[in-house]
């Protein structure tokens, strides 16, 4: 969307896809020739091992940084039965899914990520939070637009916790 509103985009993944803005690498393989703007990190710092170095060349890189995050670990027993109960009905309907069926499954799957306080302790040694808000996040992970309303209704009610976020932060300024 960025680069099609006109910005110069540089956009990083092991499994980008071809195109001018795309490099597949990771952050650490990065050689950046110049700083940036803004830097966002989609849904993935809470992969990045070892996190430290990734947030410091994250701060090297941009003084600003979006981040979008997955607090995996803020699924309590009430989000995971709606999350699972919802995938169930999606699933019966003949809707293709993306996420997983099975939570606990999930996890055994998944060790090793990093909590969200974690990731936000960190970032917090680098920036200055200017913007925290929680999210509805299963929608994303399912890829069904349509269950956002439906997230956000069961969050404001108190029914389900959500489980993403998004954080803006400016960068420190070094010591001299």
């Amino acid at each position: 969307m960025l680069d099609a509103a006109g910005y110069d985009v540089l956009a990083i993944d092991p499994a980008a896809p071809d195109g001018p803005i795309f490099r597949a690498v990771t952050l650490e393989q990065l050689e950046a020739t110049g700083l940036f703007d803004l830097a966002v990190a989609d849904r993935m710092l809470h992969h990045v091992h070892p996190l430290e170095p990734a947030l410091d060349k994250l701060a090297g890189l941009a003084p600003l940084l979006v981040v979008e995050e997955f607090a995996w670990e803020q699924i309590d027993a009430e989000t995971q039965a709606w999350y699972e109960e919802t995938y169930r009905r999606l699933s019966a309907g003949g809707q293709a899914l993306k996420g997983p069926s099975d939570l606990d499954q999930w996890r055994r799957n998944h060790t090793g990520l990093h909590r969200s306080e974690d990731v936000l302790a960190a970032l917090a040694e680098r920036y200055e939070q200017r913007h925290y808000e929680p999210l509805p996040y299963f929608y994303r992970w399912l890829e069904v637009l349509e269950v956002e309303a439906d997230e956000q209704a069961a969050i404001d009610a108190g029914a389900i916790r959500p489980i993403g976020l998004r954080w803006v932060g400016e960068r420190r300024a070094s010591p001299l």
